[in-house]
């Protein structure tokens, strides 16, 4: 993997320093007997593998255990009770400028994104009455920072003169891998603490940070937070504004794409679960799914973390001991509820499509569907009322469902008065808990995309990577890396891949780090 300067590619985004990465020179298709490969896991890593893998000549068969591609981003149609259907998801996700190889990714079927619209803020509201917005603030480092400050009711100008400047300094210069090496043993919410990190905010701009991994702040790796900050907000100039599908994520996203890897030969077999993968020798992997045995050239596990342990733990031939216990030591996190109601009444017109929320008990955002997805505008215009989701994340495992459930919409009508006397006319609650969980001190038992095995690789959001990218986008990005380091292998040119930069932004204040002992 190699890195140049920006002149040497498009680049797609607004920011001038972000990075491409170009792959491994060789040729630009498999040639003769084309390698056959098995990318198991049919969500976001395990599209970009396919893709990249079937756009370079090798033949692919996909697995996805699921009826439907998009993994955690997939959707499934429902009826509701006045008789029309909608599609019902695990909530919404945010496609953030950043994003730039999973933008690639759906750029195959929609160069334009013209399927993504941008939502015009990210307000974030503390149950004090107190609310952030980035509508306005400068989207370039450092005057993202700077433009924060000066406009938010909950960080001015002497809670940052409050700080500890010399603890603070990591945030200024966030490396990859470096930010796990020294920070990877220190929980997120002690490190906010050590810096002295105002409390109101703390919950407002970084614990929605960390809530985005579905986790306690407690608990998460403080280097994964200070990574989030670099990717979205000091190092890189795309800002904290954000994309979403005009429609439901299947008709939107995944049936294009799904079409298109049809069109390049890939066998897509969707609900069938892979069972086992077995080297058996010779550069050769037999898969073992609900459908038969396959052998195949190589294989990438685009699994979640269930899925992964999963099939390692029925692979007793797959890696190597070390490799295997640390797979079974990969955790989840905590469960996570979407709830989606459908209301008799609009909620009021200057409500924001997403809002941020803290303070508001379990209730972590509220989404207003019908302000940007079609099919929810379309049912809201036909009925004169609303679709609204909430979202509660890293929710105590021992609390019981339905209380949590009418807690949220006990919230939502603090946040949103006017919903109080709405009548839901239908509802639907989804619990999951298929999240990884990036744990104090885990880094280094999290899974490379390499393996033991030179023909088997890992994807996925819980993939150790040692470019700047997380949540989707890491899971994009180590797709492509899986793809790349299998072309490599048989001589051919992968995927360019591109990142926000991999250290800070400003030399003055990486200098000024150094001179702190920060780097």
């Amino acid at each position: 993997m190699r890195t140049t300067s920006r002149r040497t590619a498009i680049r797609r985004g607004r920011d001038r320093k972000a990075e491409v990465i170009l792959p491994v020179p060789g040729r630009d298709r498999c040639t003769g007997d084309a390698p056959r490969t098995a990318v198991i896991g049919g969500g976001i890593a395990g599209l970009a593998a396919a893709t990249a893998l079937a756009e370079r000549g090798a033949r692919v068969t996909l697995y996805e255990r699921e009826t439907s591609l998009g993994g955690r981003l997939s959707g499934w149609r429902t009826r509701l009770t006045d008789g029309s259907e909608a599609t019902m998801s695990r909530g919404f996700h945010a496609f953030f400028r950043q994003y730039y190889n999973l933008r690639g990714l759906l750029r195959r079927t929609d160069p334009e994104l013209s399927a993504l619209c941008p939502l015009p803020d990210y307000p974030l509201r503390h149950s004090s009455g107190l609310t952030d917005s980035f509508a306005r603030v400068p989207r370039t480092p450092p005057w993202s920072a700077l433009g924060f400050a000066a406009l938010s009711p909950t960080f001015g100008w002497r809670d940052l003169a409050a700080m500890d400047p010399r603890s603070a300094l990591p945030l200024l210069d966030v490396r990859v891998p470096e930010v796990y090496e020294r920070f990877d043993d220190v929980s997120a919410a002690d490190f906010l603490a050590d810096i002295r990190f105002p409390e109101t905010a703390r919950h407002l701009a970084f614990e929605v940070f960390s809530r985005s991994f579905f986790a306690d702040p407690r608990e998460l790796s403080a280097a994964e937070m200070l990574l989030m900050f670099h990717i979205y907000f000091l190092g890189s100039s795309e800002g904290l504004l954000f994309d979403v599908p005009r429609e439901p994520f299947p008709s939107a996203l995944w049936e294009p794409l799904g079409a298109y890897l049809d069109r390049l030969g890939v066998d897509v077999r969707t609900g069938v679960r892979v069972h086992g993968v077995r080297p058996v020798g010779g550069g050769v992997v037999e898969v073992e799914s609900g459908a038969g045995s396959e052998r195949c050239g190589a294989a990438v596990l685009a699994l979640d973390v269930a899925g992964l342990r999963h099939v390692v733990e029925a692979s007793p031939r797959l890696g190597s001991a070390a490799w295997r216990e640390n797979i079974a030591r990969l955790r989840n996190a905590p469960p996570f509820l979407v709830s989606r109601l459908w209301l008799d009444r609009p909620v009021r017109e200057e409500r924001a499509g997403f809002l941020g929320t803290s303070g508001y008990g379990g209730l972590d955002n509220v989404s207003v569907l019908d302000r940007f997805e079609g099919e929810a505008a379309r049912w809201a215009r036909r009925t004169g009322g609303s679709v609204v989701e909430l979202h509660a994340y890293a929710v105590d495992g021992g609390a019981e469902p339905k209380e949590v459930q009418e807690s949220l919409v006990a919230r939502l009508h603090e946040v949103y008065p006017e919903t109080a006397n709405a009548r839901i006319i239908d509802a639907r609650h989804e619990w999951r808990a298929d999240c990884p969980m990036f744990t104090v001190g885990s880094y280094g038992g999290r899974p490379s995309v390499r393996t033991p095995h030179p023909q088997v690789m890992v994807a996925g959001d819980t993939v150790r990577c040692d470019l700047p990218v997380a949540l989707m986008e890491r899971a994009a990005t180590t797709g492509f890396l899986a793809a790349n380091a299998l072309l490599a292998g048989w001589g051919v040119r992968g995927q360019v891949l591109w990142t926000v930069p991999r250290a800070g932004r400003s030399p003055a204040l990486r200098a000024l780090a150094a001179l702190a002992g920060h780097t």
